[in-house]
């Protein structure tokens, strides 16, 4: 993945939130050790991800220089924690959209859309059920039940399929920070 170009050839599609082919792209935005020194980038997704350089298995030796590191800052790197739809620790609640209900749910909710880069979304749901589809590798499909939440990852299609009576909410989650 790092040593060159991201595998585009698992699909025909690519949106700007670094969606291409079901796997998320995303780009390396910093640099940081980990407790034991190795090398973590920062991801635009709030992720991080060791990045090592451990031959003959993992030829990686530019992450050993600050010079080698910063060459590849604003490259692609697929995020598998964002295709499994993983919460990064430490967010914090930005703003809550809803309650909604079966009634007042906004059409954008029922086609595919994304929630804004470097901002994860949480729906929960508290009465009822709804279908939730989300284009990740593999795709995310299921029936939420009250009291069921899911993670959204940012840029990544999804939409919602109402059925019956719901109430729901979307909470609006980003890093820490002033």
């Amino acid at each position: 993945m790092l040593g060159g170009p991201p595998d585009r050839s698992r699909g025909s599609w690519a949106t700007p939130g670094g969606q291409t082919g079901g796997t998320v792209i995303r780009q390396i935005v910093g640099w940081h050790r980990d407790e034991v020194g190795d090398w973590v980038a920062e991801l635009s997704c709030l992720h991080n991800q060791h990045v090592r350089h451990r031959p003959p298995f993992q030829e990686r030796p530019w992450v050993q220089t600050h010079e080698g590191r910063g060459t590849r800052l604003g490259t692609e790197i697929e995020c598998p924690l964002c295709d499994r739809a993983e919460l990064p620790e430490g967010l914090r609640l930005a703003r809550t959209a809803g309650p909604f209900d079966q009634d007042s749910l906004p059409a954008g909710l029922r086609r595919d859309h994304r929630v804004a880069e470097r901002t994860w979304g949480r729906l929960r749901v508290t009465s009822g059920s709804v279908g939730f589809a989300m284009g990740t590798d593999p795709p995310v499909e299921r029936r939420l039940e009250a009291g069921d939440d899911q993670p959204i990852p940012p840029g990544v299609p999804h939409a919602l399929r109402v059925g019956g009576p719901v109430t729901l909410q979307v909470d609006f989650l980003v890093a820490p920070g002033p």
